[in-house]
């Protein structure tokens, strides 16, 4: 994303996958997804499911930052518009790779409301 916006100036093609990110946290309808489903070879239900609440907790942080993007090219703050679109493309490529940070966040998210309930109780 980050690679489209500097070769082509366009800082309005980063809305795609906004829009993307944005209906699948608001409607759970993400047209991303619906069109990789054509391609692939197996049937679906032999393929292991990704939770739910995790996508939509990953969704919502890079449509946090993609709008904090949009936002900064707009105000012509192009450092700030470099960091948001910045933070997302090196999340996607680190997922690429294996490791998911919004996976580690919502776990340690949930590992401090867990141990802030036995506080509580």
């Amino acid at each position: 994303m980050l690679l489209s916006v500097i070769l082509t100036w366009v800082a309005w093609i980063l809305a795609i996958p906004l829009v993307a990110n944005l209906l699948g946290v608001l409607c759970n309808y993400n047209p991303i997804i619906r069109v990789g489903k054509l391609f692939l070879k197996n049937a679906l239900s032999t393929y292991i499911p990704e939770d739910a609440q995790q996508q939509k907790f990953n969704s919502s942080i890079a449509s946090f930052c993609l709008a904090g993007g949009i936002l900064g090219y707009l105000l012509k703050w192009q450092v700030v518009g470099y960091l948001f679109t910045g933070m997302v493309a090196i999340a996607s490529s680190i997922a690429i790779a294996g490791f998911c940070i919004g996976c580690f966040f919502h776990f340690q998210l949930k590992q401090w409301q867990y141990r802030r309930s036995l506080k509580k109780a």
